[in-house]
């Protein structure tokens, strides 16, 4: 009888001592899952962003694109007089004598 009684006592560590384990594993298997979503979630939001720049960025590729062409044609018509003119008007905001110039203020 003693016997018995000595591995119920055993029976019932072993007991205690799995449903801890199964608790503990359950604990880390939700923590890994949660780690998981929310890495796929923070990915999902860089991609987004990433997206976002590249579209921005072929933009810009675009529109230097455009004035390398464009440029292209004042040297190969070696028309420098009409280059530095439009350079003058649109970048320095020169104007000829007595000429008016109309900006819309009403944009912001």
């Amino acid at each position: 009888m003693e016997r018995n009684k000595g591995e119920r006592r055993r029976n019932q560590k072993g007991r205690g001592r799995n449903i801890f384990d199964w608790i503990i594993t359950r604990i880390v298997v939700a923590a890994v899952f949660i780690v998981c979503i929310v890495s796929i979630v923070v990915t999902q939001a860089n991609l987004v962003d990433k997206r976002q720049e590249l579209a921005e960025l072929k933009e810009k590729i675009e529109a230097a694109d455009a004035e390398r062409i464009e440029l292209e044609k004042f040297v190969e018509t070696d028309d420098l007089a009409g280059y530095m003119e439009k350079a003058a008007i649109e970048k320095l905001n020169y104007a000829y004598p007595n000429e008016r110039r109309f900006f819309d203020t009403s944009r912001n």
